[in-house]
Protein backbone atom coordinates (compact mmCIF):
# COMPACT_ATOMS: atom_id res chain seq x y z
CA UNK A 1 0.00 0.00 0.00
CA UNK A 2 2.67 2.60 0.72
CA UNK A 3 3.82 2.52 -2.93
CA UNK A 4 2.28 4.97 -5.39
CA UNK A 5 0.13 6.60 -2.68
CA UNK A 6 -2.32 3.69 -2.57
CA UNK A 7 -5.01 3.59 0.08
CA UNK A 8 -7.55 1.00 1.12
CA UNK A 9 -10.84 1.45 -0.75
CA UNK A 10 -13.62 2.97 1.37
CA UNK A 11 -15.76 -0.19 1.04
CA UNK A 12 -12.86 -2.26 2.38
CA UNK A 13 -12.32 0.06 5.36
CA UNK A 14 -16.03 -0.07 6.20
CA UNK A 15 -15.98 -3.89 6.21
CA UNK A 16 -12.82 -3.98 8.33
CA UNK A 17 -14.24 -1.60 10.94
CA UNK A 18 -17.30 -3.86 11.35
CA UNK A 19 -15.25 -7.05 11.62
CA UNK A 20 -14.61 -9.00 14.82
CA UNK A 21 -11.00 -9.48 13.68
CA UNK A 22 -8.79 -8.67 10.70
CA UNK A 23 -6.70 -11.43 9.11
CA UNK A 24 -3.87 -10.30 6.82
CA UNK A 25 -1.92 -12.92 4.88
CA UNK A 26 1.22 -10.89 4.32
CA UNK A 27 2.77 -8.22 2.12
CA UNK A 28 1.91 -5.36 4.43
CA UNK A 29 5.25 -3.95 3.22
CA UNK A 30 5.75 -1.37 6.00
CA UNK A 31 4.97 -1.19 9.72
CA UNK A 32 2.84 1.91 9.02
CA UNK A 33 0.33 -0.26 7.12
CA UNK A 34 0.01 -2.65 10.07
CA UNK A 35 -0.48 0.35 12.35
CA UNK A 36 -3.18 1.71 10.03
CA UNK A 37 -5.05 -1.62 10.19
CA UNK A 38 -4.70 -1.77 13.97
CA UNK A 39 -6.16 1.74 14.24
CA UNK A 40 -9.42 0.53 12.64
CA UNK A 41 -10.40 -1.18 15.89
CA UNK A 42 -10.66 -4.97 15.56
CA UNK A 43 -7.66 -7.09 16.57
CA UNK A 44 -5.28 -7.72 13.67
CA UNK A 45 -3.78 -11.17 13.05
CA UNK A 46 -1.08 -11.08 10.40
CA UNK A 47 1.73 -13.16 8.96
CA UNK A 48 4.77 -11.83 7.19
CA UNK A 49 4.98 -11.67 3.43
CA UNK A 50 7.94 -11.90 1.09
CA UNK A 51 8.11 -8.14 0.42
CA UNK A 52 7.64 -6.98 4.02
CA UNK A 53 10.20 -4.69 5.63
CA UNK A 54 12.86 -6.09 7.94
CA UNK A 55 10.90 -4.63 10.87
CA UNK A 56 7.76 -6.57 9.87
CA UNK A 57 9.80 -9.69 9.13
CA UNK A 58 11.12 -9.59 12.70
CA UNK A 59 7.71 -8.87 14.24
CA UNK A 60 5.37 -11.21 12.35
CA UNK A 61 5.40 -15.03 12.22
CA UNK A 62 5.67 -17.06 9.02
CA UNK A 63 2.43 -18.82 9.90
CA UNK A 64 -0.12 -18.81 12.69
CA UNK A 65 -3.44 -20.31 13.72
CA UNK A 66 -6.29 -18.07 14.83
CA UNK A 67 -9.16 -19.33 16.96
CA UNK A 68 -12.28 -17.56 15.67
CA UNK A 69 -15.33 -18.43 17.79
CA UNK A 70 -14.33 -22.09 17.88
CA UNK A 71 -13.14 -22.35 14.26
CA UNK A 72 -9.39 -22.72 13.81
CA UNK A 73 -8.05 -20.84 10.79
CA UNK A 74 -4.44 -21.22 9.69
CA UNK A 75 -2.65 -18.32 8.06
CA UNK A 76 0.40 -18.37 5.81
CA UNK A 77 1.63 -16.04 3.10
CA UNK A 78 2.87 -18.47 0.44
CA UNK A 79 0.94 -21.73 0.21
CA UNK A 80 3.18 -23.00 -2.58
CA UNK A 81 2.37 -24.32 -6.04
CA UNK A 82 -1.25 -24.73 -7.10
CA UNK A 83 -0.88 -28.46 -7.68
CA UNK A 84 -1.71 -30.26 -4.45
CA UNK A 85 -2.15 -27.03 -2.48
CA UNK A 86 -5.33 -27.98 -0.59
CA UNK A 87 -3.96 -31.33 0.58
CA UNK A 88 -0.57 -29.79 1.41
CA UNK A 89 -2.22 -27.14 3.61
CA UNK A 90 -4.42 -29.78 5.25
CA UNK A 91 -1.29 -31.78 6.16
CA UNK A 92 0.59 -28.72 7.37
CA UNK A 93 -2.31 -27.50 9.54
CA UNK A 94 -4.10 -30.72 10.58
CA UNK A 95 -6.07 -29.24 13.49
CA UNK A 96 -7.69 -26.43 11.49
CA UNK A 97 -10.79 -26.07 9.31
CA UNK A 98 -9.17 -23.72 6.81
CA UNK A 99 -6.02 -21.99 5.63
CA UNK A 100 -5.95 -18.38 4.46
CA UNK A 101 -3.03 -17.35 2.26
CA UNK A 102 -1.90 -14.50 0.01
CA UNK A 103 1.24 -14.15 -2.14
CA UNK A 104 -0.35 -14.41 -5.60
CA UNK A 105 -2.95 -11.69 -4.92
CA UNK A 106 -5.31 -13.88 -6.97
CA UNK A 107 -8.64 -14.80 -5.35
CA UNK A 108 -9.11 -18.52 -4.78
CA UNK A 109 -11.51 -20.62 -2.75
CA UNK A 110 -11.34 -24.41 -2.71
CA UNK A 111 -13.01 -26.77 -0.29
CA UNK A 112 -12.90 -30.53 0.12
CA UNK A 113 -14.06 -32.82 2.91
CA UNK A 114 -14.56 -30.04 5.45
CA UNK A 115 -11.26 -28.23 4.81
CA UNK A 116 -10.97 -24.98 2.83
CA UNK A 117 -8.18 -22.86 1.40
CA UNK A 118 -8.90 -19.21 0.70
CA UNK A 119 -6.97 -16.39 -0.92
CA UNK A 120 -8.94 -13.14 -0.68
CA UNK A 121 -6.99 -11.43 -3.45
CA UNK A 122 -6.06 -7.83 -2.71
CA UNK A 123 -7.92 -4.55 -2.23
CA UNK A 124 -4.91 -2.56 -3.53
CA UNK A 125 -2.76 -4.79 -5.79
CA UNK A 126 -4.93 -6.76 -8.19
CA UNK A 127 -2.16 -7.95 -10.52
CA UNK A 128 -3.78 -10.42 -12.97
CA UNK A 129 -7.11 -10.46 -11.17
CA UNK A 130 -9.89 -8.64 -13.03
CA UNK A 131 -10.74 -6.56 -9.96
CA UNK A 132 -9.67 -5.62 -6.46
CA UNK A 133 -11.12 -7.95 -3.82
CA UNK A 134 -11.17 -8.82 -0.15
CA UNK A 135 -12.63 -11.71 1.76
CA UNK A 136 -14.85 -12.31 4.73
CA UNK A 137 -14.64 -15.36 6.96
CA UNK A 138 -17.96 -16.11 8.64
CA UNK A 139 -17.98 -18.42 11.64
CA UNK A 140 -21.22 -20.05 12.71
CA UNK A 141 -21.34 -22.93 15.21
CA UNK A 142 -17.53 -23.28 15.02
CA UNK A 143 -17.66 -23.74 11.21
CA UNK A 144 -16.00 -21.23 8.91
CA UNK A 145 -17.22 -20.22 5.46
CA UNK A 146 -15.66 -17.67 3.15
CA UNK A 147 -17.09 -14.98 0.93
CA UNK A 148 -15.14 -13.06 -1.72
CA UNK A 149 -16.10 -9.39 -1.99
CA UNK A 150 -15.36 -7.43 -5.17
CA UNK A 151 -14.32 -3.84 -4.48
CA UNK A 152 -15.46 -1.37 -7.13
Amino acid sequence: MPRRNRALPTACVEQLRRADAILHAGDLMELSVLSELEALGPPVHAVRGNVDSAELQARLPLSRVVDAAGARIAMIHDAGPATGRLERMRRRFPDTQAAVFGHSHMPLHEERDGFAIFNPGSPTERRRSPQHTMGIAIVHHARVTFELLPLG
